[in-house]
């Protein structure tokens, strides 16, 4: 054989392989496919203080495991007493209030008795005296000054009468449902809530990670001092979404984790998202900005789907943790033995990368 035929037999061995090469690449995607860009996520919760304060104790230590309820830290509380206590003694002056108003109306309807029984004393006299001046028994200077007595006494009925309904509007009601004491009693329990939460907790399980705080700093209400990682672990993995078409939950999955190389982990599929943030439009009143592109290929959309394992980890890794995900829509017989290669490959890829 000559060197131009063997050239030649290389030539269309190359273009035969890279035929076969071509179509296990199209056929793979489709049933097969595969990511290296797939990432752990678990729930991290930033923990920040609801008042400032000076730290009076740090109760946990950087990458310390936590259970829901348990202390984190404490601040001063020692202005808090003092406002709660301040709050106490409002209420006691709100039912000293209370009382006195009591009184009040308690003295103001006696006096209001008196009124009603001096306008009709002077009442029945004006009554006599208009008979006395008809009969002119009685001079009319007499009368008028009878006619101003007896109208005074109804003003001063009139009188009570009004601050009677005063001494009620400012008393309120009865009980519980006077605004006096329920403002007393919301500004009670507002310290009291002041002072809880000057004792930090965990509001769920999980590990202190990046704990900024030394025992006597000053901690700003908001401002987060540390961070606590939950033990739940979501795995998300992106694909072309051309290769997600055959793809539906609950469809097998093979995972490798960047942290374990040579150990293929199985798993299913749990959802998918409902988009991307290039499918997100604002409404900020301006035209729709069109990129402008010369490529006749373009980059394909990843979408992401979200995995789960079918057997828990004792120690989930690290959020943001990496890994490489298999698929296998509808777990296909043919596919099945491929796809398990392909996956066990890389995880021996993962030894030196």
């Amino acid at each position: 054989m000559t060197p131009e035929q063997r050239f030649a037999r290389w030539v269309r061995w190359a273009i035969a392989a890279f035929v076969v090469m071509f179509a296990y690449f199209v056929i793979a995607d489709a049933f097969m496919p595969l990511t290296p860009q797939a990432r752990v996520l678990r729930p991290v919760v930033p923990v920040a203080p609801d008042l400032s304060g000076r730290v009076t104790r740090v109760a946990v230590s950087n990458n310390q495991s936590v259970e829901k309820g348990e202390i984190l830290f404490r601040l001063d509380a020692a202005p808090h007493r003092i406002a709660l206590e301040q709050a106490r003694l409002a209420r006691e002056e709100a039912q000293q209030e209370n009382a006195r108003l009591k009184a009040q109306l308690a003295a103001a309807q006696a006096s209001l008795t008196a009124a009603r029984t001096e306008a009709d004393e002077l009442s029945r006299e004006r009554q006599r005296s208009e008979t006395l001046v008809a009969r002119q028994g009685l001079s009319r200077q007499q009368f008028e000054r009878r006619v101003a007595e007896h109208e005074s006494a109804v003003a001063r009925v009139k009188a009570a009468e009004a601050n009677i309904q005063a001494l009620k509007v400012q008393l309120g009601e009865e009980g519980k449902a006077n605004l006096r004491l329920r403002q007393a009693d919301n500004a009670l329990a507002d310290a009291r809530l002041r002072l809880e939460r000057t004792t930090v907790v965990a509001r769920r399980p999980g590990r202190v990670t990046n704990l900024q705080l030394r025992t006597g700093s000053y901690a700003q209400a908001g401002r987060p001092v540390m961070t606590l990682v939950g033990d739940e672990m979501d795995i998300i993995a992106d694909f072309r979404e051309k290769s997600l078409r055959h793809v539906k939950a609950g469809d097998p999955v093979w995972i490798v984790f960047d942290a374990w190389p040579g150990k293929v982990f199985a798993g299913h599929v749990v959802s998918r998202d409902a988009g991307v943030l290039d499918g997100q439009l604002m409404a900020n009143g301006q035209l729709a900005d069109i990129p402008a592109t010369d490529r006749w290929v373009r980059d394909a959309q990843r979408l992401r789907i979200h995995l789960a394992l079918d057997d828990p980890l004792v120690q989930p890794p690290p959020s943001g943790a990496r890994g490489t995900v298999q698929l296998l829509p509808n777990n296909h017989p043919l596919a099945r033995p491929f796809a398990w290669l392909q996956i066990h490959l890389m995880s021996l890829l993962h030894h030196v990368y």
